[in-house]
């Protein structure tokens, strides 16, 4: 009898730590291991959208180096908290060349955002550290990615291409067996 009461306590602690680790805990532990981007558009006009997506790709470049060497979320966050004077003027050089005036603002701040699948890998809805870039008003529609571990990366050609550092890690461990 001692038994199936040691066993039924057992089976209901695993069955509890399986609930606890299947619900939101583990989603806001999986949004501690981010750092997003946020980047949005002064509108939803045409031009307003068009000169958010050129500011992205100077921004991307920027960030690209700077958060490469770093090797903790906790690291990243300090070097773009750093770079924030630095990402403003990048963004506001792609706006002055295009002939918008308003300026735009970096700040790094929590935000919820909602699922989103980056080719290989998938950010559960959730808030999640973030560097957020308005244009202008910043009430358009906008883009966001991942800064760290980094997602965004830019290649050769200008254009922004979608990498997963977890994604390489992975092909490689399997690849080696």
């Amino acid at each position: 009898m001692k038994k199936a009461a040691v066993i039924a306590i057992l089976c209901a602690a695993i069955a509890g730590m399986v609930w606890a680790f299947s619900s939101t805990g583990v989603e806001n532990a999986e949004a501690q291991e981010y750092l997003r981007v946020h980047i949005r558009a002064n509108s939803n006009g045409e031009a307003d959208q068009a000169v958010k997506y050129l500011v992205r790709d100077d921004v991307v470049r920027y960030l690209t180096p700077v958060v490469a060497s770093c090797e903790t979320k906790a690291q990243a966050m300090d070097m773009v908290g750093r770079e924030l004077p630095a990402i403003e003027r990048v963004a506001e050089h792609v706006l002055q060349e295009n002939g918008y005036g308003y300026g735009a603002r970096a700040s790094l701040k929590r935000e919820e955002f909602p699922t989103r699948v980056y080719e290989e890998a998938t950010l559960q809805a959730g808030v999640y550290d973030a560097l957020i870039l308005e244009l202008g008003t910043g009430e358009g529609d906008n883009w966001w990615c991942v800064v760290y571990p980094p997602l965004c990366f830019t290649g050769g050609n200008g254009s922004v291409v979608y990498k997963s550092k977890i994604a390489e890690i992975i092909r490689t461990f399997f690849a080696e067996k």
